[in-house]
């Protein structure tokens, strides 16, 4: 039985922070990624808790996040096939158009984690979450001094719930908004959201807001 809890796969900032969080919520990581110098970067500047190595090994935590972009994660999935049978798949991607930054590139009524869903092999649950947040407040693990709200959509109770678990014992809220149709909206919402960021108009927004609902 492997110790490690968790796998990232990627090196990114957004690896950074999923990692920042699940350090906190006391778990133990995986670092892969194409480039071994950087994932061995990060796992040293995460800690003991963090080990590193290459796509070419199979991820052993329980839990794997695919931090990476959307089309890399549809290549991640596919080649790693039945090694992800059984375990819980974390989709963040947005699907958004680079190039233009004005559409998603996902097909309507469809979207990223619907796509790798029916890439990955039988016994995979792929679970939406962690797409409407960014990078920065995630190390923070708020935003504003509010916890962070993360959004979380699949389909298999148990792979939902082992998020969620994992996002409140990293100091965060999590709220499962339905079954994995629901990264449709998620992924629609963020989108919105990307492109005030990256609005000059709205010269209070650099990447550091977070979705939140109160009552």
């Amino acid at each position: 039985m492997s110790s490690t809890d968790i796998t990232i796969i990627g090196n990114g900032s957004m690896a950074r922070g999923i990692a920042t969080r699940a350090l906190a919520a006391d778990r133990t990581l995986q670092i892969l990624g194409q480039d071994a110098a950087k994932s061995q970067a990060l796992a040293a500047e995460l800690g003991a808790n963090a080990t590193s190595g290459t796509m070419d090994q199979a991820p052993e935590g329980q839990i794997v996040v695919l931090a990476v972009p959307f089309g890399a994660a549809k290549s991640v999935v596919s080649a790693y096939g039945t090694a992800l049978a059984g375990k819980t798949l974390v989709d963040i991607t947005n699907p958004v158009n680079m190039e233009t930054f004005d559409s998603l590139v996902v097909a309507p009524g469809s979207s990223a984690a619907e796509e790798l869903a029916a890439l990955a092999p039988a016994g995979t649950h792929v679970v939406k979450a962690f797409n409407t947040t960014f990078a920065g407040t995630l190390v923070a693990g708020e935003a504003a001094g509010q916890p962070l709200d993360v959004f979380i959509a699949g389909d298999d109770t148990a792979a939902n719930s082992a998020v969620s678990s994992l996002v409140a014992a990293g100091g965060m809220r999590p709220l499962v908004v339905g079954p994995l149709k629901r990264a449709r909206e998620l992924e629609g919402f963020q989108f919105v959201l990307m492109t005030l960021q990256a609005n000059p108009e709205f010269t209070d927004f650099n990447w550091n807001t977070g979705l939140k609902i109160l009552s």
